[in-house]
């Protein structure tokens, strides 16, 4: 059976003891610490008081929104197939914890720090029948000990791309024995199975599934009530919606807009900060002075449509994109990573976005069909925002394309949760 090595457990310890180094300048880093620390000995007391060996029990692993995003729709088919589970699932980020609160788990709580004394207390106490990892988020100490334990270790969304850091030495090397334990992986494509099976899943375990992030982002454009006063934002005029930016994005976006109004005053912007703190939106209302834009009015203080609106709060970014006529999706000038494009094509939006992109496999799929466009600066982004306020039959052409991207990537939730019942079906039941 695989187990880690002394020097992946000599790094682990040494990030432990870091972080509470840096948790006093920063607030995620703290958030994040606190909840590691206490968050196995809370699942440990919930295991003591509320696990039932009769029912089998699922540990659902997501490292972030994202991720957790993806694991919830695989989680709510898997209720659908096994209501007799129980469930805990772990995150990594603060940023989850909103998520990991309205998900149909019976536990939930920050994954602790992957070091042997505090995960062997935690799989003694869950004794969890399956552990899943949502997207690549394997902790190789939990995976391994879980595996010795007699719990079956699965994959699911599993995605990797061709640049990821895991594929190099010495990461590669260090967290192998980890993918070695999986037991079942679904690969979101042909070419994640194929980097699964060069981080060490056996090739016999990988099966190509699709993205569940696609029923994902359904569920969510179908929860969306058609009163919801969010998408009466962009009534009346067209308007971009600017998702998840940065201040690299709103630097090629507030002078494009600047631009595109002097010579289309129809035109709207709502744009959404991916870190709507005030100090943001103070340096966004700066930056839109300075381009010679009127202040923003802010979400919270908008009673109806503006031409210019700036979101100040969290978690409403999926249903604003229901209030758009294109759509921006932040991240592409940056190093943090494209963010989700899923979320405008689901409503029928065409997209734009940054130069880096090449590592979105989503962002490729709308290009391929030519529902996506990539700029490069504020002229390209001027001369697409034009091109679409100039055309609407091809502006509506391109958010068709982009919609069946999506209604073609539906299902993987259904047959990522298939693989993890099939995995429990087939245990021996445990005393």
């Amino acid at each position: 059976m695989p187990s880690t090595s002394p020097s992946y457990r000599a790094i682990a310890r040494a990030g432990a003891a870091i972080v509470p180094l840096l948790a006093p300048f920063d607030s995620k880093i703290r958030a994040g610490h606190l909840g590691r620390r206490a968050g196995g000995r809370r699942l440990v007391e919930w295991a003591r008081q509320h696990r039932n060996p009769a029912r089998p029990l699922v540990w659902l692993h997501a490292s972030s929104v994202g991720e957790g995003l993806q694991a919830e729709s695989v989680l709510e088919e898997l209720k659908r197939l096994r209501p007799d589970l129980q469930v805990v699932y772990t995150h990594f980020s603060p940023s989850a914890e909103p998520l990991a609160r309205r998900l149909a788990a019976d536990a939930t709580d920050y994954v602790p720090y992957d070091l042997p004394a505090t995960i062997q207390p935690l799989l003694d106490a869950l004794r969890p029948d399956l552990l899943v990892f949502a997207k690549l988020d394997l902790w190789p100490e939990l995976a391994t000990r879980a595996a010795a334990g007699g719990t079956t270790v699965a994959i699911v969304a599993g995605t990797v791309s061709s640049g990821s850091g895991r594929l190099r030495w010495p990461a590669r090397a260090l967290l192998a024995p980890g993918y070695e334990s999986v037991a079942a992986a679904g690969a979101i494509a042909p070419a994640d199975g194929e980097r699964l099976a060069l981080l060490g899943v056996p090739l016999d375990a990988i099966q190509v599934l699709g993205d569940p992030r696609f029923d994902s982002v359904e569920h969510r454009l179908r929860a969306t009530a058609t009163d919801d006063p969010l998408l009466l934002l962009g009534r009346g005029a067209p308007t971009l919606v600017a998702g998840s930016t940065w201040p690299s994005d709103e630097a090629v976006i507030l002078p494009a807009f600047a631009r595109v109004a002097a010579r289309r005053p129809e035109a709207r912007l709502i744009i959404v900060p991916h870190e709507p703190t005030p100090g943001h939106l103070d340096r966004l209302t700066m930056h839109a002075r300075r381009v010679g834009l009127p202040d923003a009015v802010r979400l919270s203080a908008a009673r109806s449509p503006a031409s210019f609106l700036a979101v100040d709060r969290v978690g409403v970014l999926a249903p604003l994109y229901g209030a758009g006529t294109m759509a921006y999706v932040g991240g592409g000038f940056g190093r943090a990573g494209l963010h989700s494009v899923l979320e405008p094509a689901a409503w029928g939006l065409p997209v734009v976005f940054g130069p880096r992109w090449r590592d979105s496999r989503d962002a490729g799929l709308l290009i391929d069909v030519g529902a996506a466009t990539s700029i490069d600066g504020v002229t390209s982004l001027t001369a697409v925002w034009e091109a679409w306020l100039a055309d609407d039959r091809r502006r509506a052409a391109q958010g068709e394309s982009a919609r069946r991207v999506i209604e073609e990537g539906l299902g993987a939730a259904r047959r990522s949760a298939e693989m993890l019942s099939g995995l429990i079906s087939s245990r021996p039941p445990r005393r």
